[in-house]
């Protein structure tokens, strides 16, 4: 099989799928796609590839795109052929995974999306910094119910999965550390610990960036 090709920038979802794919031993290629929120052309570039211009884009040695972090989760899980990160169909874990991951994409990660640049939603420019304040503040109800049932040491308990992953990378953003360490202790913990995983240090060292 060659080689994949990933899209996307430094600490953002994209380091979601690029923690995988270095988890499963996969091969790809990095293709930064820099600032698509302060570089038209960096917008325009990612559109000929993924219309919505959004990260995760992933491109398949076929040619095939993929889009959406949860259809790219699942999908590297069936062509690893290990369930590493991604409770098989039969476990006890794996609706409770499917659930969960789920609720991350389809809540949690639109929030980012709306928030990040409310101009896009909002037209009166009065207005989005309300909007942006309320997005955020309803994100913060999202992670404090994730921590409500997130397990020890790993969200789904004694078990690692691909939802570590993601919280790894997600708990830097908004709110930020902090509130997490303060108000999501569990997932705060969770992070930190998933980001310590030796399967996962050269590509987090990519898109660490505190470290950059």
């Amino acid at each position: 099989m060659g080689s994949m090709t990933l899209y996307g920038e430094p600490g953002w979802g994209s380091a979601i799928v690029e923690l995988q794919l270095a988890w499963y031993g996969i091969d790809y290629e990095f293709e930064r796609v820099g600032n698509l929120f302060k570089n038209p052309e960096a917008r325009d570039r990612l559109v000929a590839v993924n219309p919505l211009a959004q990260v995760p884009t992933l491109v398949l040695p076929d040619g095939a795109v993929m889009t959406e972090s949860a259809a790219i989760t699942l999908y590297l899980a069936e062509l690893s052929g290990n369930d590493s990160l991604v409770p098989a169909p039969r476990s006890d874990r794996r609706a409770a995974f499917l659930r969960w991951l789920v609720f991350i994409v389809a809540n949690v990660y639109p929030t980012y999306t709306y928030a990040d640049e409310p101009s896009r939603f909002v037209e009166s420019a009065d207005a989005q910094k309300p909007f942006r304040r309320a997005v955020d503040a309803y994100a913060c109800k999202l992670y404090s119910q994730l921590e409500d049932v997130a397990g020890q040491p790993w969200f789904l308990g004694e078990r690692f999965s691909a939802l570590d992953i993601y919280f790894a990378v997600m708990t830097n953003w908004r709110p930020n550390p902090p509130w997490f360490e303060a108000n999501a202790p569990k997932l705060h913990a969770i992070a930190k610990a998933a980001r310590e995983r030796p399967e996962l240090q050269s590509a987090w060292a990519r898109n660490d960036l505190d470290n950059q």
